[in-house]
């Protein structure tokens, strides 16, 4: 398994369709490489884009450092040290149109897994093994490595309970209860939301590989017909390590369409029907694989 972090926002636009622009004589490989590179490109994007709350970052800061300044006994540095925490907050509290969960940080993950569907089922085979004979962290292994996907994470201040929280642990503090405070700010730290959305690498370029397909099938049979075999296959990949759709259209369905393609390909070549179906089918099927996780 291949992992890259990008600091980022959650952006649901790096889900979409990413290699229209792609040469139409790219193999598949390239394909399917380029829809993750345009990924990771909007990503910086995103990133560069992004408006993290300072005052925010600075309150979780001074939060830390009160913390601290407890921890050594300086009572009087963590009053002050929260106060200012305090503050930082009142700012962000004093805009009419604050949200209710300030950003703090974000990123985005991508972790590939760069083998067949075919190694991925033995070595769910193995894993099972594994576990069945109570060899856990050998199987956890294995399974931590089956993974094929891109994670969108914000993580979020919760504006509802964090002043509130801030000024019960002031108090505290002024009524000489250090640790009472300090178990108030660690607890506040603890709290801050994160939401997570999950999608299949394989599913994303399996989606463009057809597209890439319907755009080449006139005048290349051999290299759309490529692209096909590797969307089902990138999409097997997909099924085998476990990523499932909402959707009405299933993985059998998916490839049952792919191969009505291919044999109008290889015949009479009057896919254009088929291929808006197959489109539609592929892109609906994506935006029910996505999960979207809180916590």
């Amino acid at each position: 398994m291949k992992k890259l972090l990008l600091s980022s926002i959650v952006a649901f636009s790096l889900l979409g369709n990413s290699l229209y622009a792609l040469d139409t004589n790219a193999t598949s490989k390239n394909v399917s490489k380029n829809a993750l590179e345009v990924a990771k490109s909007k990503a910086n994007k995103q990133k560069n884009d992004t408006k993290i709350i300072k005052e925010a970052v600075d309150s979780i800061q001074l939060v830390a450092k009160t913390i601290d300044n407890i921890n050594k006994n300086k009572n009087d540095e963590a009053i002050k040290s929260l106060e200012k925490a305090i503050g930082k907050i009142e700012i962000i509290l004093s805009n009419p149109k604050a949200p209710a969960l300030i950003p703090i940080d974000s990123k985005v993950i991508v972790a590939e897994y760069l083998d067949t569907s075919r190694s991925a089922e033995n070595a769910i085979i193995t894993s099972i093994a594994l576990l069945e004979n109570k060899r856990i962290q050998e199987a956890r292994k294995i399974i931590l490595s089956l993974v094929d996907e891109v994670d969108f994470t914000t993580i979020s201040l919760p504006l509802s309970s964090y002043p509130s929280a801030l000024k019960l642990a002031a108090k505290k503090l002024q009524e000489n209860k250090p640790q009472k405070a300090k178990n108030i700010l660690i607890n506040t730290l603890n709290t801050f939301v994160s939401i997570k959305t999950v999608s299949p690498i394989g599913i994303l370029e399996a989606q463009d590989l057809i597209v890439a397909a319907s755009k080449v099938a006139k005048n290349d049979k051999k290299l759309a017909l490529s692209h096909l075999s590797a969307a089902k296959m990138a999409l097997k990949k997909s099924e085998v390590l476990g990523y499932v759709s909402s959707s009405s259209t299933t993985y059998k369905k998916l490839a049952e369409q792919i191969e009505k393609v291919q044999k109008e390909i290889k015949g009479k070549n009057k896919a254009e029907k088929l291929f808006n179906s197959l489109i539609n089918s592929i892109k609906e099927f994506k935006n029910n694989a996505l999960k979207t996780l809180k916590k």
